[in-house]
């Protein structure tokens, strides 16, 4: 049995099934972004203050349970895709910045918390979250790169004329790539991981936006709320399998 002064671990370990639930729960904040913005005309403003709201309520239940938990975890996660659509097409579309400067922005801005995080804690290791100031600058680090993917992304389709599916496709080649340096090469694992992290970002935009466009924009015209039934039918399946698997880690180390 495990020593009960063990220190508690309050992030989830990175495997494949990891990857699996991001890129739903990318993409679902994608589609359901734009669901609340545009289909239901609420409009950016005002999505992201739901969101962020949302956000704040679930980060302070996550920071004082302390501990990683399935449910809890991803729907804070899932906030954080929903609000980064959100502040990602409010500073393209509201403040008229365009996905280049806001994607310039953001990445400064990533940089920023990730040195600040690494001076104040000595280590960025997203495996590790044991303290409630690491796991703060964990999650503003997790908002900042979800926006930062979606700005991306969109620059790509957008700006450069690359149109959703063929950006979905360079993006999946890069991320391939990403994964055999991981295996084969002795490159940071926390740089691969950071890389990973903001390109699976635009890769569930990029996606979501082909299902959910119309055919004039390049889409499939599948509309934000059919799409956004889809992934989440997707993420609580792969939820489901996380749970399991969390549970039998329990019994096989309470065994020990």
């Amino acid at each position: 049995m495990n020593n009960d002064n063990a220190i508690i671990n309050r992030v989830p370990h990175i495997i494949l099934l990891y990857w699996i639930i991001k890129i739903a729960s990318t993409t679902l904040g994608e589609t359901g972004a734009d669901m609340f913005s545009m289909t239901f005309n609420i409009g950016y403003g005002y999505t992201i203050v739901i969101f962020m709201a949302l956000f704040l309520v679930s980060l302070g239940v996550k920071l004082a349970m302390k501990r990683y938990e399935t449910i809890s975890y991803w729907f804070l996660f899932t906030m954080t895709a929903i609000v980064g659509t959100a502040i990602s097409d409010y500073i393209d579309r509201t403040l008229k910045m365009g996905y280049a400067a806001g994607s310039a922005l953001l990445l400064t801005l990533l940089l920023v918390v990730l040195g600040v995080w690494y001076k104040t804690e000595k280590s960025i290791d997203v495996e590790k979250i044991t303290t409630t100031r690491a796991e703060l600058f964990y999650w503003m680090a997790f908002l900042v790169a979800n926006t930062l993917g979606t700005a991306a992304g969109d620059y790509l389709s957008d700006n450069l004329e690359m149109g959703f599916m063929f950006s979905a496709a360079l993006i999946a080649v890069v991320l391939v790539i990403t994964a055999l340096l991981h295996f084969y090469t002795k490159m940071s694992g926390i740089l691969l991981f950071w890389i990973a992290f903001v390109l699976t970002r635009p890769f569930g935009a990029t996606f979501g936006d082909l299902l959910t466009k119309t055919h004039e924009k390049g889409g499939l015209d599948l509309g934000t709320i059919g799409s956004s039934i889809f992934f989440a039918i997707v993420l609580v399946i792969a939820l489901l399998r996380e749970i399991h698997v969390e549970k039998s880690k329990v019994v096989k180390d309470f065994a020990l």
